[in-house]
């Protein structure tokens, strides 16, 4: 079978560093996925995602590793929006990430959205996995379409595991080729941005939020651990950010 398109794997391990800091032992960009480390404050160690080039293209196969180790913090951020975009075959893209945190780690996972570009064909896989004792905060954003642009096909799956134990487990496809419904009134309802917000705090396990609507098309959801999840729809990239921010605010940032 033909090999097409790029094959790019980034990695990162955090540490405690034993001077009330966190080092970066492991820090590997590859291909297009460049990593660059930026001015951080207390604890925490902070890194950009560096796009050094277009994509993921069909074909494509990228992917992100990173691993916080018990005592360290770690915030992830992304310079720009990741756009798919259609490549010179037909095959389909990847971009997979894979999340670490153990006990006494935390992880705040930042990325700026995803935009399905039309003509595109991505599958976005992100699996976490965090200690009993670990705290995460993941921001999740795709956008169906440049402006005045209708989607690529985009599939997309969401997994987190707290202590071993499955909290989320979703999927979500849309655009071309797309099980029917998925532009309906039990989905998306029209809206072209959609993004989720898991919060993972030991806290949670003892007394979780409330359930609640925020706003009209955003809703906060415990989950079957010390976990929560806020799901929200928007006709564009900025007032989902909007929501999923004033959500994080509520719940202490």
């Amino acid at each position: 079978m033909t090999v097409t398109g790029v094959r790019a794997t980034a990695r990162i391990v955090a540490r405690d560093d034993g001077r009330g800091g966190t080092s970066l032992p492991v820090l590997e960009g590859a291909g297009p996925l460049a990593l660059r480390r930026t001015r951080g404050s207390g604890a925490a160690a902070r890194v950009m995602v560096v796009g050094a080039m277009s994509g993921p293209l069909g074909g494509d196969r990228f992917g992100i590793e990173a691993r916080v180790e018990e005592g360290a913090r770690l915030w992830v951020g992304s310079a720009a929006a990741t756009i798919a975009l259609p490549g010179q075959g037909k095959d389909e893209a990847r971009y997979d990430v894979r999340l670490e945190v153990a006990d006494g780690g935390e992880l705040h996972w930042l990325p700026e959205q995803l935009i399905s570009a039309k003509g595109s064909d991505l599958r976005v896989s992100t699996r976490v996995d965090v200690g009993i004792r670990g705290r995460l905060v993941l921001r999740e954003e795709q956008v169906l379409g440049r402006v005045g642009e209708e989607p690529g096909r985009l599939g997309s799956r969401l997994t987190v595991r707290v202590a071993g134990r499955a909290v989320l487990d979703q999927e979500l496809a849309c655009g071309p080729g797309a099980p029917g419904g998925w532009d309906g009134p039990a989905v998306l309802a029209g809206h072209r941005a959609v993004g989720q917000l898991i919060v993972v705090r030991p806290e949670f396990g003892v007394q979780s939020p409330a359930a609640r609507m925020l706003g009209e098309c955003a809703a906060l959801t415990p989950l079957a651990g010390p976990a929560v999840l806020v799901s929200a729809v928007a006709g564009d990239a900025l007032r989902l950010r909007r929501v999923l921010d004033e959500a994080l605010g509520q719940l202490g940032g």
